[in-house]
């Protein structure tokens, strides 16, 4: 086990998640709660421990990757690395800049990345694609949500 590696992808994805906290944490309490939502938006208190789960699936997962010595790895992780800069960014563009739809393509982008990884992974490690899935799902969801924010907020 390469323990700087687990502790570098450990680590870099809850990074990630803590820069986007910055810009979600001092919008919740006034610009989000004025926000009309769809029915199916869950309670504010079940996104921090969602994020820092799929974070660390996230961090297993490429772990798995960059320690499998394969020659597509280098890709992978080029990619994964990558695709955190538009996770990190969508909080900044939701909550920060309260673009809700710049943050709806972004996501979408972000989705792309996702299912590219999980393929990428595939290829590589079939656990780290396991991995992602809840990712996807999760994103494919708020993915949704934004989607309905930015629809139901759009004349406002």
């Amino acid at each position: 086990m390469n323990y700087k590696k687990l502790i570098i992808s450990l680590t870099v994805p809850q990074f990630a998640g803590l820069l986007g906290s910055f810009f979600t944490s001092s919008a919740i309490s006034v610009w989000y709660a004025n926000l009309l939502k769809p029915s199916f938006n869950p309670p504010n208190w079940i996104f921090g421990p969602v994020w820092i789960s799929l974070y660390i699936l996230m961090g297993i997962s490429v772990y798995l990757v960059w320690n499998s010595n394969n020659k597509k790895s280098k890709m992978a992780l080029n990619l994964f690395w990558i695709h955190l800069v538009f996770n990190s960014s969508w909080s900044i563009i939701f909550f920060g800049l309260k673009n809700t739809g710049f943050a709806f393509l972004n996501i979408i982008i972000l989705l792309i990345f996702i299912f590219v990884l999980i393929l990428k992974f595939w290829k590589i490690d079939r656990l780290a694609s396991y991995l992602l899935i809840p990712y996807i799902l999760w994103v494919g969801f708020a993915s949704v949500l934004n989607y309905f924010i930015w629809t139901l907020n759009a004349l406002l």
